[in-house]
């Protein structure tokens, strides 16, 4: 089993019906073997990842530049009774950038009375 990348950006390749790959640079932060993702709940990834949880992660740079060869994975969203440990990871590798922005979705999830986002899982492929 390879591990997963954990860089401070990883590139998260989710599949779309027609089988085209679509990257995204996102967060990722390692929880065991696994890594976490936050991402917002209407987000082109979660749909895709609705039909399909097979992706590949890469290490990358903001931009998405591959700096490292795809890994395959499984990733799964997860409930909302699972958030909390999942947070701690990406609270403690992002610090004061991640408490900004989790706080800035928090607040407007709020204010329009409905969740926004939407916590991933990903999971070496065996």
């Amino acid at each position: 089993m390879t591990a997963l990348p954990t860089t401070r950006y990883v590139s998260l390749t989710t599949f779309r019906k027609s089988g085209a790959a679509v990257p995204t640079p996102v967060w990722a932060a390692p929880d065991g073997a696994d890594l976490v993702v936050w991402t917002r709940a209407d987000s082109g990834k979660v749909k895709r990842l609705r039909h399909t949880s097979r992706v590949t992660v890469a290490p990358c740079d903001v931009r998405g530049n591959l700096q490292g060869e795809p890994v395959d994975a499984l990733a799964r969203l997860l409930p909302p009774q699972e958030w909390r440990t999942a947070i701690a990871p990406l609270a403690r590798k992002y610090g004061w950038q991640w408490r900004i922005t989790y706080g800035a979705g928090r607040l407007v999830g709020l204010l329009r009375r409905q969740e926004r986002r939407a916590m991933i899982r990903i999971s070496p492929a065996s």
